[in-house]
């Protein structure tokens, strides 16, 4: 299979190719790099490139495995990153021209991979700070779906979904503290993994500021793929626990799943419902045990201890004049709270982003009750099947955040923060997820799900996640032609 065919396969049939000898790791990332100059223009994926360095690192593992020479488990394998995760040459700019020049070690999930033998190339796209569900920023631009080039391809992981689908790259490394890994897969009808919090270490990633060894609450780094198994092969490596490289796809027949789809307080548009159910059907065809089940923890009291937790960390990264005017709005948000004014509101978002320490402890304690629930739940169900985003990949819109508004399918429109609604129960519990193509909605755009698991279950979700892949749908490519 000539090299240009091969980058549509997932990365694990491409490391077969190169131990076989079937082709190159210079032939693969040369017909990987002849792809994104054919889609550049169109998607605008991947931003910063080091090719040269990258051949010689190719050069070199063509040699090595030409004399027998043992390789990693990713040996030849031409991979960008997410440009939240520093890379040597590279440093992570995440969207800033204050950030584009300086000099960086690898993050530790790149240096991870760097050892297992990955050829990395590029960088992809995000927005500013990683703090949109749209992908732009002033330094790079703005990456467009492969499915639809008006359409956003999701955020703030939306390079590394958008290069994935259109075969400009077979892995990646991104990151996730509200939907970030999860939201650009289901829109550009990839896989993704976000990992039970602590699993992969986040030392080099931007947010926060350069320097900062902290392991942020809520924020994971994760793989992205086309395959579960590739998510599986790349979670191995990123992990600072033992996880199997390779293992059986669950027994859909043995799987029981909790089919989830309601809640007054999360949106979930029509085209998105109905292409989850056709999905679950599906399912339910190949003889796992999918069943309804009502919200398994009090959502309100989801969203209020999230978004408060969520608040006080991106607190960290807003400029402290833009706080302080924030701080003068505390009275009348605490107003509008009372007045009802809902969770996901800019009044709850100001509480948020201002909160005290006291404040953050009871969000704190809240979040470990909901955890506590969410064990009973996993005795009866083995994994949660929920939508990712309550839409699918929405055009372009660069408005103030405030003056955003998703628009259904019916023509009603919803705030903006309502893309927080499904991803924060994962979130905040700190529990494993596995983002799996669910197919297209009425609109010919892709619908994911979540497969959503118990803390530390992620070989659980990844395997029901494969066993999905192989049996019942995967990957399917956009069209291209440009």
């Amino acid at each position: 299979m000539p090299a240009r065919d091969l980058i549509d396969q997932d990365a694990t049939a491409q490391l077969a190719a190169l131990g076989a000898g079937r082709v190159g790791a210079v032939e693969l990332l040369k017909a990987e790099f002849a792809r994104h100059e054919h889609t550049h223009q169109r998607l605008n994926a991947v931003v910063a490139a080091d090719v040269e360095r990258a051949l010689e690192r190719a050069r070199a593992i063509d040699d090595q495995r030409g004399r027998g020479e043992a390789s990693g488990p990713l040996a030849g394998l031409p991979m960008t990153i997410k440009d939240t995760l520093d890379v040597s040459g590279m440093p992570a700019s995440s969207g800033l021209e204050g950030l584009r020049r300086r000099q960086a070690d690898d993050a530790s999930a790149v240096a991870h991979v760097r050892r297992a033998g990955a050829v990395i190339w590029g960088k992809t796209n995000t927005p500013v700070m990683a703090g949109d569900w749209q992908t732009y920023n002033r330094l790079y631009g703005t990456t467009n779906n492969p499915w639809d080039s008006d359409r956003t391809p999701g955020g703030s992981s939306g390079g590394s979904a958008a290069a994935l689908a259109a075969g400009v790259t077979a892995l990646e490394v991104g990151s996730d503290i509200g939907g970030s890994l999860r939201v650009p897969a289901s829109f550009c009808g990839v896989f993704s993994h976000k990992p039970t919090w602590g699993l992969v270490t986040q030392h080099g990633h931007v947010p926060p500021m350069p320097g900062s060894w902290v392991e942020r609450d809520l924020n994971v780094i994760g793989p992205m793929a086309r395959s579960a198994r590739d998510l599986r092969l790349l979670l191995s490596i990123l992990s600072d626990s033992p996880l199997a490289p390779t293992a059986r796809a669950a027994d859909l027949k043995a799987t029981r799943i909790g089919l989830w789809l309601e809640d007054p307080l999360l949106l979930l548009d029509a085209e998105v419902r109905t292409a989850i159910e056709a999905f679950a059907a599906e399912l339910s065809a190949a003889g796992a045990q999918v069943r309804p089940i009502a919200s398994p923890v009090d959502i309100a009291a989801l969203l209020d201890a999230y978004v408060l937790l969520l608040g006080s960390v991106v607190a960290e990264d807003i400029p402290a004049s833009r706080l302080r005017a924030m701080e003068l709005m505390r009275g009348p948000a605490r107003l509008a709270r009372r007045a009802g004014a809902g969770p996901l509101s800019w009044a709850a978002m100001t509480l948020a982003h201002t909160a005290r320490h006291y404040e953050w402890t009871r969000a704190d304690a809240v979040r470990a009750r909901l955890s506590h629930q969410m064990s009973g739940v996993f005795e009866k169900v083995d994994v949660i099947l929920a939508p990712v985003a309550p839409v699918t990949a929405f055009q372009h819109n660069h408005k103030p955040f405030n003056r955003r508004k998703l628009v259904c399918s019916n023509g009603l429109t919803a705030p903006y923060a309502s893309m927080l609604g499904w991803i924060s129960l994962a979130t905040a519990c700190h529990l494993p997820v596995t983002a799996v193509p669910a197919g297209l909605g009425m609109s010919g755009m892709p619908v994911g799900v979540q497969i959503i698991g118990p803390r530390g279950g992620d070989a659980r979700t990844l395997a029901v996640a494969q066993a999905i892949d192989e049996n019942v749908r995967g990957w399917t490519a956009p069209d291209l032609a440009v």
